[in-house]
């Protein structure tokens, strides 16, 4: 990474324009033209400094029904299971953890019965049924700004 591309990650991070030509616009800002912006963020992606790019929505707010699961996944399995949980359009982040729950994910919903229905559905598809879910009690929302 160049000086260039910490200046492009520190603006992208808090500062996203919301414009019609955003990447144009970061390119102004950084003295490069919007192709060399382009060009910038696929290769920090490529390289897996970028995990994604997008906004973060208040879901609650929203009317939605978010929880966090934890499975119990027989390690020789793990890609299967996580290509299956991560065929559901309400999952947001899908993890590996050291631990006997070794799969964590979020899973977002329009209600409870429909939360409850993917989940059950999951158990039946995978054959898993160590499945914990585990609904926010009270809600903390972390922001981390990364200067680089």
């Amino acid at each position: 990474m160049d000086t260039v591309d910490k200046q492009l990650l520190n603006l992208i991070q808090s500062n996203f324009p919301i414009t019609s030509e955003p990447y144009k616009e970061i390119g102004l800002k950084l003295g490069i033209s919007e192709s060399e912006v382009i060009r910038r963020i696929t290769n920090l992606k490529s390289n897996r400094i970028i995990r994604r790019i997008g906004a973060t929505f208040d879901s609650k707010k929203l009317g939605y029904q978010s929880t966090l699961c934890a499975m119990k996944v027989p390690e020789e399995r793990l890609d299967e299971v996580a290509k299956l949980v991560n065929s559901y359009p309400g999952v947001t982040h899908n993890y590996l953890r050291n631990h006997d729950y070794n799969m964590w994910f979020t899973l977002i919903t329009k209600s409870e019965k429909e939360q409850n229905d993917i989940l059950r559905e999951m158990k039946e598809k995978s054959g898993i049924t160590d499945l914990l879910n585990l609904p926010a009690v009270r809600f903390f929302k972390v922001r981390v700004d990364f200067r680089l």
